[in-house]
């Protein structure tokens, strides 16, 4: 938390003496308390060059501090100006300023002159500037006549705009009678003079109201000139010229600016076509932040000129014809600038010290000083004041040596004048920064606790840190010389209060401040680039952390600025939105985190991308009879280059409104050279296409009709074919409008046969696509030919086709046709090719007709469906696939040609052999009983040859899903029905059925079943297992656990006694740790069971020897065992499902061999 700026300081070190900080006697951060005696200061003044509006009251302002307070007085015109004698003229009170009353009377140029005020107390008189009053001036165009301006196309014009001399000078502008401004370019624009240039004129450029106007800010005021009439005459033939200079005139010219200013160096061209305006500096680089281009490059701007800017300027106007220069020298004079202005000089009693004038200008300016404002050459002598030069040396000054210097530095552009005083006091130290002040900062940034003080003598300055700190002398500390303690890098541990002692040889104050340090805020989610197609919603997020004890606000700016007052953007905690988005949203978007001590900033650009926007300003040049050239003018590419052109052309004539791609060009290019065909009314369009697609066409080009011309190509797909025996057809594809190239499109059809010495026969149709030939011979090859024809001339020569008279049906069947049986459902045929000659047509192939006559085994004739394969050109044997077993077959063979089939040969006939049969239809399980089953079957749908029987075979399966021995059965073919005994009950039993011939066995089909279950043996079961859930088994259990645990504390007791009890004996008795039965007659238990260990009782169990119960093994219900498959019961009606020697299943998840055991189970361990 920055308070001043401190241009030096000093660094506490450690190891030094404690931190106090001598300064220097020249302090310009030590302000006198007004409390204080001290001479005049002044506070406020008019500027120098003061420009009055006449119409108001004049105000010349003079303002001033100082103990007593000063009195003023004024000279005007370097004589004294009696206030009191003027009664338009009052001075405020308590103040300088005067203010004089024209508006009621008297002329503002009654009091025009050079003013200056003086404040004098007893210790001093202060002196102003020289004031310089003038009333605004805002002169009328004086009178004149215009003659209207007659010029030709592509000359140049220059517009004289002559305003008149005001105060300050008016600002120029161009504006046609309705108050619109004349639009300018690099062709027309103003100069800095006010006239406007015409490089070179057009007709448009004529109108009679060319009017210059002159604004005078001071007062308010618009003047106009007279309009001026121009005329451009449009000549046939403009003749291109090189550039000249309008302004300025000749080669070379000077400029000299002043110190600070802005340099305006202007050239302004003509020529056709018009020039354009470059700039450099011949002996240096133009300062890259400083130079600004207006007018079109025509007017080149550095701010903040200085002394470096002095040189050689050179503008070069340029056009196709040739370039020009102009040099411009550039000297830059500087009028009288501080390079140290006197300070106020407060000095007790005996002490020293100095005033420094330090200046400089170009040319250097002269330095002179006066005390009280008299030269200090006539002002009284004072020995302990010496000058030299531009300063001003004291030595053992005392309190009569309190004064107001004048330190005036001048050259011929100007002068400075500064007044520094020396006040004598002899004051004890004083802090005027106010107690107890709060510091907040920001960690790691530098923190600046204020200790303003003011002492005569000088005080010494230190700082201390908590109630009973010593002087800071770490060298992380700085002190400032206006007594300001820096901390450089504040930290955490930098909180804390911190007190100022002020000491002099007349006392001493101290000042107690505090410091809070506060984390930094940060963004820690920041806003990234992005690239949005038009119309897209786009989001920005930027996530803030901050101290828990500062409150941000978060702010969003579109390139600096305020966002759009939109309601497409929308700002929640975190997050910009913008939806609908549109070209002119893109730019840099920066999220501002603002709190009461630090703001941070994150920006990201949005990319506005679209589809370019379609070409335009179509236009044909240098038209020829097959080509043009079309150029264009891009549209925006909308943030994503144009890759390429698509030129496209519409023929009037022959497709109106269809569009054809005409080519595609690079997206650099913006012309294209066109080839055209003869006879077609040309229009293009150009679409621009980008990475996001293409454009809307662009605005349809001119038409251009190309002259007619004989057609370039002949009908495509011309052919030859008979539609009956006696003729032939002659087809083609036609040209359409495009090909025709001309008006009275027709074709020249010419036909020959092939083998004979025939001359062409020729005949010539309409623009039609066919012509057919009557009388020819069957089947005979001709050569045709067809060419296209217009009013213009023959296409070229074209060439020649051959095609056939019509076909007949082919008179010869193939012959010596027999039949090689490969296997049951393939056979292979051969046959001997008929004559050529016979087929009198072209030869498609040899089709086979085959047809499955009757069946073997039944011998009953039925006529089935015929089958066709067709064999393609002259093969002369084929294969016949999916023949079924054991059939009788049919079948003959014909030649085949355009027109159709030939006669059949005669009828061959042959048998397939036996096959395998289909899988049984049906198979099915009926009539279970406890050890029986029955399967009735239907007979396969296809038995592919006699049966000779069926093969049965089954397996058991057990509970764990095991299959059991496979069992093989024979049965007769006669059968359909057949019934399994000795079978075991309640058994699933899988069955897999099919049937045989003497080719072998068919495809099979499976089939499970389960026989029945022992309703006796279930009941007995389901009666055991209800003892399970009667109230006294339920009794009883519980007295055997209680007399368990009575056992266990007895022996609990009788161990740590030493004794022995009836388990212990047992386990004496016996080495083996296993657990012993219980035995009922002497009444004596087993090993008892943990309840932590949760194993069942070991006597009687049934429990498998791994101990694992098995959840549906210890329910109580036995139903379940009905009809399952992981049970059974033997014929005494006990349960050998699970324990009948088969391999057990794992224990299902959830029912590990901790599991208390069932009831059933505790049970039969004591039976």
């Amino acid at each position: 938390m920055q308070l001043k700026k401190m241009p030096r300081r000093k660094r506490l070190s450690a190891g030094r003496a404690p931190l106090i900080l001598f300064l220097c006697q020249m302090i310009s951060a030590l302000d006198v308390p007004l409390d204080l005696v001290q001479p005049p200061t002044i506070t406020q003044q008019s500027p120098k060059d003061y420009i009055i509006d006449p119409r108001e009251n004049i105000v010349i302002q003079c303002e001033a501090k100082g103990k007593p307070p000063p009195s003023f007085s004024w000279t005007r015109n370097g004589t004294h100006f009696d206030i009191d004698k003027d009664p338009l003229v009052t001075m405020k009170p308590g103040s300088g300023t005067l203010t004089i009353n024209i508006m009621s009377e008297g002329k503002a140029e009654t009091y025009e002159g050079v003013y200056q005020c003086t404040a004098r107390n007893e210790r001093g008189a202060a002196i102003s500037n020289n004031i310089v009053v003038r009333p605004s001036r805002s002169p009328l165009w004086t009178k004149e006549k215009l003659e209207p301006i007659i010029l030709r196309n592509g000359q140049s014009l220059i517009l004289p705009c002559r305003p008149p001399l005001g105060l300050p000078p008016p600002i120029i502008f161009w504006m046609d009678n309705s108050f619109q401004r004349l639009p300018q370019s690099e062709r027309v624009s103003q100069g800095l003079n006010g006239d406007l240039y015409f490089s070179n004129v057009l007709p448009e450029d004529t109108r009679e109201d060319y009017i210059c106007y002159a604004r005078f800010n001071h007062t308010q005021t618009i003047q106009q000139k007279q309009p001026i009439s121009v005329k451009v005459i449009s000549a046939k033939s403009n003749r291109e010229r090189p550039p000249t200079f309008l302004t300025p005139e000749g080669n070379a010219s000077h400029k000299e600016e002043l110190r600070g200013n802005v340099l305006s160096l202007e050239c302004i061209a003509e020529g056709l076509p018009t020039p354009i305006i470059y700039w450099i500096k011949e002996d240096g680089t133009l300062p890259i932040n400083r130079t600004f281009y207006r007018n079109f490059k025509k007017t080149l701007q550095i701010i903040q000129v200085s002394e470096a800017d002095s040189g050689n300027y050179q503008c070069i106007a340029k056009n196709p014809l040739g370039a020009i220069h102009h040099t411009i020298s550039v000297t830059v004079k500087a009028a009288p600038y501080w390079i140290m202005a006197p300070q106020n000089l407060v000095l007790s009693p005996g002490e020293d010290g100095r005033l420094t004038c330090g200046a400089n200008g170009s040319p250097k300016p002269r330095i002179s000083w006066l005390l009280n404002g008299v030269p200090v050459e006539i002002a009284p002598d004072d020995p302990s004041r010496k000058i030299d030069g531009d300063t001003i040396i004291f030595s053992n000054v005392q309190e009569r040596s309190s004064a107001v210097y004048q330190c005036n530095a001048s050259n011929e552009y100007g002068y400075l004048l500064a007044n520094a005083f020396v006040n004598v006091l002899a004051e004890p130290p004083r802090i005027l920064t106010s107690a107890n002040t709060l510091y907040q900062v920001i960690a790691d940034r530098p923190a600046l606790l204020d200790c303003a003080f003011f002492g005569s003598p000088l005080p010494t300055i230190e700082w201390f840190k908590g109630a009973k700190g010593s002087a800071l002398r770490e060298d992380i500390y700085v002190l400032h010389e206006n007594g300001t303690l820096e901390i450089p890098v504040a930290q955490k541990d930098s909180t804390g209060t911190y007190t100022c002692v002020a000491r002099n040889k007349l006392g001493m104050a101290k000042n107690e401040v505090h410091l809070e340090i506060k984390d930094a805020t940060r963004i820690i989610k920041q806003p990234e680039y992005a690239v949005m197609q038009r119309g897209g919603t786009v989001s920005f997020e930027c996530k803030v952390k901050h101290d828990h004890t500062l409150i941000p606000t978060i702010t969003w700016l579109k390139d600096n600025g305020e966002l759009p007052n939109d309601g497409r953007f929308t700002v929640d905690k975190d997050h910009l939105v913008v939806a609908d988005v549109r070209d002119d949203d893109g730019g840099t978007y920066t999220c501002v985190a603002n709190t009461t001590l630090d703001n941070v900033s994150a920006s990201a650009v949005l990319s506005v991308v679209d589809v370019p926007n379609p070409p335009f300003d179509l236009e044909l040049t240098d038209q020829l009879d097959k080509s043009v050239q079309l150029s264009w003018t891009p549209g925006s590419d909308n943030n994503s280059p144009i890759t390429k052109f698509i030129i496209e052309y519409e023929d009037a004539m022959h497709e109106a409104g269809l569009w054809h791609l005409q080519t595609e060009v690079s997206g650099m290019q913006t012309t294209a050279q066109l080839k055209l065909s003869p006879y077609v009314n040309y229009s293009f369009r150009v679409m621009a296409v980008n990475s996001l697609g293409r454009s809307l066409p662009s605005e349809a080009s001119e038409q251009y009709l190309t002259k007619a011309a004989e057609p370039d190509t002949n009908p495509t797909a011309v052919e030859g074919l008979g539609s009956e025996p006696d003729n032939l057809v002659i087809t083609w594809k036609p040209l359409n409008g495009f090909e025709s190239n001309g008006p009275g499109l027709q074709y020249k059809v010419s036909w020959r046969q092939k083998d004979g010495d025939d001359e062409w026969t020729s005949v010539v149709v309409a623009n039609v696509s066919k012509y057919i030939v009557s009388g020819t011979p069957t089947f005979v090859p001709y050569l045709i030919k067809v060419q296209a024809l217009n009013d213009v001339g023959f296409a070229p020569e074209p060439a020649v086709v051959m095609g056939h008279s019509g076909e007949d049906l082919p008179m010869v069947a193939p012959g010596n046709v027999h039949v090689n049986v490969v296997n049951s459902t393939l056979a292979e045929v051969h046959w001997d090719p008929v004559p050529l000659k016979s087929i009198r047509g072209h030869l498609q192939g040899y089709r086979i007709y085959y047809w499955k006559a009757q069946s073997s085994s039944k011998r009953n004739r039925r006529h089935l469906e015929k089958k066709i394969l067709t064999f393609q050109g002259s093969k002369t044997h084929g294969m016949l696939p999916g023949l079924e077993p054991f059939s009788h077959y049919t079948l003959n063979v014909r030649v085949v040609n355009g027109k159709g089939e030939g006669p059949a040969s005669p009828d061959r006939v042959f048998n397939t052999p036996e096959g395998v049969p289909s899988a049984p239809s049906s198979l099915k399980i009926v009539n279970p009983t406890l050890d029986s089953l029955t399967l009735e079957w239907d007979p396969p749908s296809r038995p592919n040859g006699i049966l000779t029987e069926y093969t049965l075979k089954y397996q058991p399966i057990n509970s764990t899903h095991e299959l059991g021995p496979l069992v093989d059965l024979k049965i007769p073919a006669n059968k359909t029905r057949w019934t399994l005994k000795n079978l075991n009950f309640s058994t699933r039993y899988k069955f897999y059925f099919y049937a045989q011939t003497a080719a072998g066995s068919g495809s099979q089909i499976t089939e499970e079943a389960v026989t029945a279950v022992d309703e006796g043996k279930t009941a007995m079961a389901s009666r055991q297992v209800d003892i399970a859930t009667q109230g006294w088994f339920i009794g009883l259990m519980c007295a055997v656990a209680l007399l368990i645990l009575i056992l266990l504390i007895v022996c609990f007791i009788r161990r740590n006694k030493g004794g022995k009890y009836p388990v212990k004996e047992k386990e004496d008795a016996h080495a083996d740790p296993e657990i012993q039965p219980m035995k009922e007659d002497d009444g004596t238990f087993g090993e008892y069971s943990d309840a932590e260990d949760h194993k069942p009782l070991k006597k009687g169990s049934r429990t498998p020897s791994d101990r694992t119960v098995k959840k549906e093994d210890s329910d109580d219900s036995l139903v379940d065992y009905g009809e399952g498959v992981n049970g059974q019961f033997n014929e005494d009606g006990s349960f050998i499902g699970q324990y009948s020697g088969k391999k057990e299943k794992e224990p299902a998840e959830g029912n590990e061999s901790s599991e208390a055991p069932s009831p059933v189970n505790a049970m039969n361990s004591f039976v």
